[in-house]
This record gives C-alpha cells, structure tokens and sequence, in this order.
C-alpha cells in the first residue's frame, strides 16, 4: 500500500515540476515554483495550485488554505493553527511543523515533521531517514511508516541446550556430490538507494554543465532530433541496444577485433550520456521559455539534466515498472546520438529548423 502512496507522490512532484503552461510565480491562478526564494501564504487567503519551493521555506498562516500538493526541497514548511491542506505534502532535506489539518499523505525524504496537539493529517505519513514528533491530541487517521534501518542492539540470550543422549553409529552413506546452494541473499536500503539516485543526477549534471562550454551547438543539434523525431530517434535506438551486444560478444571472442570491441562499448556509453545531456537541455529549454526567463546557456543544460535525472533515477526505484522511463530515455539519448554522429551533422531526411534570421535567396525568373 505504501509502495503505492509513494508512487502517486513522486508522479505528482513530477507533474509540479514539468511546466506544461506558463508557471505564475506566488499567483492564485496557476502552480507556483520558486527557486531560492520563500513563499508565504497570508491568513485567511486560500491558494487554489500546486505549489514547490527549492531552498526556501514556506508559511501558510492562520486560516489560509491551500487546495493542491505541496513539495519543498531544502527548506522548512509551517502551517499556523487553522490552515487547511487539501493535497499532499513530499518534502526533501526538509522540516514540516502542522498546527492545522492536511487533507492527504505525507512523504519525507531527510527530514523531520513535527504534530502539535491541534494537528490533524487525514491520511499517511511514510518517512525515508526522517522522524515524526506527535504530540498528545495530534491525529493521525492513515499509517504512520518510519522506513528506518533497524537497529537491533545486543542479540538475545540463547538458552542453554540440555545434554543430548549418544546417539548410536550410523553405517556408512555414499558420498553424494556437492549441490550449489540455492539460497540468494538480497539486501536492499531504500535510505541508501535514494542518496545514490540523487548523487548520480547530480554527477551527470555536472558532467553537462562542462560539456555545454565546448559543445553547445552539436547538443543542441541533437536536442532537436530528439522534439521534432523522438519516435525516429527511438527506434534507432531500439536497433542499436539490440544489435549491439550480439556484435560485442562476436567481437570478444575474436582476438583480433578486441580491442574494437572495447572502443565500440566505449561509444555506446558516450552515446547515451550526450544524449541524455541533449534531452535534458531541451527541457531547460523549455523550462526557461515556459517562465518567460532567459538563462545562461550552462545553467539552463544544468538545470534540465538535473531534472531529467532526478526523476528517470527516483522512478528508477519503483519495483516492477520504475525501469521503463530510464529504458525509453536511453533509447531516445541513443538513437539521437548516433543518428547525428554526435550532433555533427543531422540525420538523412531531416528538415532542421530554420531561423528567422536566415535570408532566403530569390532566384529571377527563367528567360
């Protein structure tokens, strides 16, 4: 059940963040993202979006409602005694003290939340390295789930075993050949699995950062393969992911083309990083065009790969169905990669985009 609770948060922190129209930032009529800044929600004023802060903090003060979900990375969220939350609440690194009422589930990633004895959560509370402080009189309808490392302290005392009478000899049995032992162990942190899915978000960010200060216009040749033909580039992918493991293993079983095989292992791994990169800028991109903002080039590559893969790597630990998006991502990144020899060239049929700036020469008409 928690799995699921989860899994409708994380989509809902995903939707926040994806801007599929224009974001107004602190205004009633639409979502609000804010980034470095706080965001104070005055008393008795009712905000009808969703809203997400990174680095900042978040006051909803006396009698205020909010009637959406709320996430904030980084920062501290307080809700004054009478405010109304009719959504849920993720929060990340961050602190969340409720005098009022939260009409939905509560999930913490690093963080505390603190009940006070007028706080009411009509719902769950599922924490990942957090702790919840409730104090008497503070209501809890759904499950409160600490996902903690157990600690189980000093094993207990094992009883003495009472003296076993001799047992006669047994005549000799035939030797029977060793048999591998089935038992597989599987060991599984959610606390360390989620550090390392932000971790390697943030490493490849910084690696686009980086290459956006040397490759900035074959990424965004790629980047537009990737809109305008995603289909294309995918299945070209699908083509490549599934040719090139049989060409690997003939390749390594042949001494001769070894080393080939290394280096044509080496590009696919290159292939599907500038591709991510590419996809990621596009989303920046996007993102800078859906706020009406213009950003520098590194921080807008920055920014959207970081999205990128924050929520490829979070969706990554949903069992069963959490590889699917980072399958379809690799195969776009790819595909978008090697149809264009690395954004050095577009790919055969393709039409790229042309700029207004671009002058277009009128031929006279024939004699």
């Amino acid at each position: 059940m928690m799995n699921k609770k989860l899994t409708r948060l994380l989509l809902i922190l995903g939707l926040l963040l994806i801007p599929l129209g224009s974001v107004h930032a602190q205004s009633p009529g639409g979502d609000i993202v804010l980034f470095g800044k706080n965001y104070t929600l005055k008393e008795g004023e009712t905000e009808n979006g969703n809203i997400a802060v990174f680095g900042g903090n978040i006051e909803i003060q006396k009698d205020a409602e909010v009637f959406g979900s709320i996430a904030i990375f980084g920062g501290n969220i307080s809700l004054a005694e009478g405010t109304n939350i009719e959504g849920d609440i993720a929060l990340f690194g961050s602190n969340l003290t409720i005098d009022g009422s939260v009409q939905g589930d509560i999930v913490v990633f690093g963080g505390q939340v603190e009940l006070t004895s007028n706080a009411v959560v009509d719902g769950n509370i599922a924490t990942f390295g957090g702790q919840v402080s409730q104090a008497p009189g503070a209501e809890i309808s759904g499950e409160l789930t600490n996902n903690q490392v157990p600690d189980f302290g000093q094993p207990p005392d094992v009883p003495a075993v009472p003296d076993v009478p001799n047992v006669p000899d047994v005549p000799n049995v035939p030797n029977v050949p060793d048999v591998p032992n089935p038992n597989i162990e599987v060991n599984s942190n959610p606390i360390l699995s989620f550090m390392w899915a932000v971790l390697r978000a943030f490493i490849v960010a910084g690696i686009a950062m980086l290459l956006s200060l040397f490759l900035q216009p074959q990424l965004e040749r790629a980047g537009n393969v990737i809109a305008r033909q995603p289909i294309s580039a995918g299945a070209f992918g699908l083509l490549t992911v599934v040719v090139a493991p049989f060409a690997l293993v003939i390749m390594t079983l042949t001494i001769i083309l070894f080393p080939v095989a290394i280096v044509l292992a080496l590009a696919i791994a290159l292939a599907w990083l500038f591709g991510v990169i590419a996809l990621g800028q596009e989303i920046g991109n996007r993102f800078t065009a859906a706020i009406n903002q213009t950003w520098a080039p590194v921080l807008t590559i920055g920014f959207g790969t970081l999205f990128l893969m924050l929520i490829v790597n979070l969706m990554n630990l949903i069992p069963c169905v959490g590889w699917i998006p980072s399958f379809l991502v690799t195969l776009v990144g790819i595909g978008a990669a090697l149809t264009t020899w690395f954004g050095t060239r577009y790919p055969p049929g393709y039409l790229p985009p042309v700029s207004s700036q671009d002058e277009v020469e009128v031929l006279p008409p024939a004699s």
